[in-house]
């Protein structure tokens, strides 16, 4: 069945042509994934199919019995509802059904007329096998069971919708997107707003619904995950490709190197036509009328040519390199037993060590405290409670998913020119040029720059600073697919150390070597990419699935069990601290005498001869006990 079919769709305005004749058909079931650089026209195209602004040409039909629901990348949720109200109004012909079906009821139990309550229980019995169609009976927990694998808690759920962040509203809107199941489903960038959790539930649900789903996406591990189908919007043209975003690539890489042989050997060919035109044109002589004449006639079979395409790989993209100049130690950042607070506890016993080389990915859900991290590790953040240590010859850079290191008042020469005063001119409209900006674009002021345009001249501050430690804060956003597989590309080059915090799942699987999992009490480390970790939790989760089921006493029995087997190690721990101190404490002392038996005269006092190597002795003696008890200690922490 189709839902929607497109002929030959044009739309352009004054000042950009944006797509021309573009056709396509979705059928019932399809699930595709619409991408193309900024600027391609692809939230234009949503746009145009939900009748939000016209088209200038073309045919668009779609059944009047097929449903649309559309989630914008720009929301402006307004209401004075709960969050449970609010989703509650995408049941409210269902509600006022089961309303009905109550009055009914009542009206069954009073009315005394044998004929009545036939008619009665007729429509009731209609009513209620349209109810249960509906699946009236579960509307409830359908709805709680969304806003949960949206990162709502229930006690979320009475929350007023006009005190929500704007990633909270995004989530609200997509709720109720979900809970309405239209029959055709335009997603615009569905993950910004999501930590991976709600992503994997939004997965889940696009694999399996029954309908058709067209996600505007730079999240391609998502795309990867969902769709069976691409539409590239290129050049103001769509091609449509089979399969998920991986084979997209592959099949697109060997499309492009087709199309560049063909471009450059037409390019060749039109070159050596132009040549000989203009031979022709510079004839002498009895020969000047003729060749003029053979001149037009090859300039009329020349501009009749069809051209290839520029492929787009031949045009201009970042050239994004990071080379230190200095190489740190091998120990690059100890982090033990951070902890921070503000009002509440935001996370505790926080433990990890990057080495040279690590490209470290941490990930958790949204306000466990990845950002506060970094902040402490920059000292932008004061911790409570732990130790921070950077190696030897360690030079932190940090790309910040805000860019507030941004000057916005600067134009992006005087953005470069006040951080790097030593470069020239010409090398500062170089390293522009390395990023895409061009002639009078350095003198653009930042603060008319895009979301992805002031991330790429972040990007370039950071390569210029000759950092051998990079702190990167969802680097990813803003940017687009093209610039994402060049950034990946230049930290895959990179001869430094990456500590990054994303939600980027493509950009973890292809960057990480090792993922930090953040919870509020524990760090968690796996030694592997993002594919890998995934693995690991499913293999937890097995594991898991064997212990016998348990009820909810028993969970919370066992949730104290693990919380007081925390404590037990975090006890231990600080025991096993506190004898590794001690026992350098003894180690000085024992210095100390012993450097004061080795003075002159040391032996003419025979009373303190005595008494400094029978304290040495105690010493030592007291330090195998405090030796002994912390291999006892040892073994219990592996224990645990």
């Amino acid at each position: 069945m189709i839902v929607a079919s497109v002929s030959n769709l044009t739309k352009s305005y004054p000042t950009q042509d944006v797509f021309s004749n573009l056709s396509f058909t979705i059928n019932k079931g399809d699930k595709i994934g619409l991408i193309g650089n900024n600027g391609s026209g692809k939230s234009t195209l949503f746009n145009i199919l939900t009748g939000e602004i016209s088209k200038d040409f073309g045919n668009i039909h779609i059944p009047n019995d097929v449903s649309l629901g559309y989630l914008k990348q720009q929301l402006g949720l307004m209401s004075d509802k709960s969050i449970y109200d609010y989703c509650l109004e995408v049941f409210k012909d269902l509600i006022s059904l089961e309303k009905d079906l109550r009055d009914l009821e009542m009206k069954m139990s009073e009315e005394k007329n044998p004929d009545k309550l036939e008619e009665i229980m007729t429509e009731y019995a209609k009513k209620s096998e349209e109810f249960e169609k509906q699946n009236g009976y579960s509307y409830k927990s359908e709805i709680r069971g969304v806003l949960i694998g949206m990162g709502f808690r229930e006690e979320d759920f009475s929350k007023e919708i006009s005190l929500l962040s704007g990633g909270q509203k995004a989530r609200v809107e997509l709720a109720c997107l979900l809970l309405e199941k239209p029959d055709l489903i335009l997603l615009d960038e569905p993950t910004n707003h999501l930590d991976i959790k709600a992503i994997n539930f939004l997965e889940n649900f696009v694999k399996n619904f029954n309908g058709s789903v067209i996600v505007i996406s730079h999240d391609r591990y998502f795309l990867d995950a969902t769709v069976s189908k691409i539409f590239l919007l290129e050049n103001g043209g769509l091609k449509i490709y089979d399969g998920d975003y991986t084979s997209f690539m592959k099949q697109r890489k060997k499309d492009l190197k087709v199309q560049n042989h063909l471009y450059k050997t037409q390019q060749k060919e039109i070159k050596r036509q132009e040549e000989i035109i203009d031979r022709l044109k510079n004839l002498g002589g009895s020969k000047r009328k003729r060749g003029i004449s053979q001149s037009r006639s090859r300039q009329k079979l020349l501009d009749k040519m069809e051209r290839v395409e520029k492929p787009e790989s031949l045009n201009e993209s970042i050239n994004i390199r990071f080379t230190p100049r200095i190489v740190s130690g091998v120990d690059v950042l100890s982090v033990d037993k951070l902890k921070k607070s503000y009002d509440k506890e935001i996370f505790e016993d926080i433990s990890f060590n990057i080495y040279r080389n690590d490209r470290v990915a941490i990930i958790g859900e949204n306000g466990v405290g990845k950002t506060t991290l970094f902040k402490i590790i920059l000292n932008q953040e004061r911790k409570d409670d732990g130790e921070i240590k950077l190696g030897s010859s360690v030079k932190v850079g940090y790309f910040d998913q805000e860019q507030k290191s941004l000057n916005t008042e600067n134009t992006l020469f005087e953005e470069i020119r006040e951080a790097y005063p030593d470069l020239t001119n010409y090398e500062i409209r170089s390293y522009l040029a390395k990023i895409m900006f061009y002639q009078d674009e350095v003198d653009k002021p930042i603060n008319e720059l895009s979301g992805g345009q002031r991330a790429r001249i972040s990007l370039l501050k950071l390569m210029l600073s000759d950092c051998n430690f990079i702190l990167m804060d969802e680097p990813t956003n803003h940017l687009d697919i093209d610039s994402k597989e060049a950034l990946e590309d230049a930290l895959i080059a990179y001869e430094g150390t990456v500590l990054v915090i994303s939600h980027d799942r493509y950009f973890l699987n292809k960057i990480a070597v090792k993922i930090l999992d953040m919870h509020k009490e524990y760090m968690k480390e796996y030694l592997g990419n993002y594919d890998y970790y995934v693995e690991k939790l499913k293999e937890e989760l097995m594991e898991d699935e064997k212990k016998p089921e348990m009820t909810q006493t028993q969970i919370k029995k066992e949730e104290k069990k693990k919380k007081l087997k925390r404590l037990e190690i975090k006890k231990i721990k600080e025991k096993l601290e506190k004898l590794e101190k001690e026992a350098n404490s003894i180690d000085v002392k024992i210095h100390q005498l012993t450097e004061e038996s080795l003075k002159e005269g040391f032996y003419d006092d025979q009373e303190k001869v005595i008494e400094t190597f029978a304290n040495i002795k105690n010493l030592e003696d007291k330090k195998q006990r405090y030796q002994d008890k912390w291999l006892e200690l040892s073994l219990e922490l592996e224990e645990n």
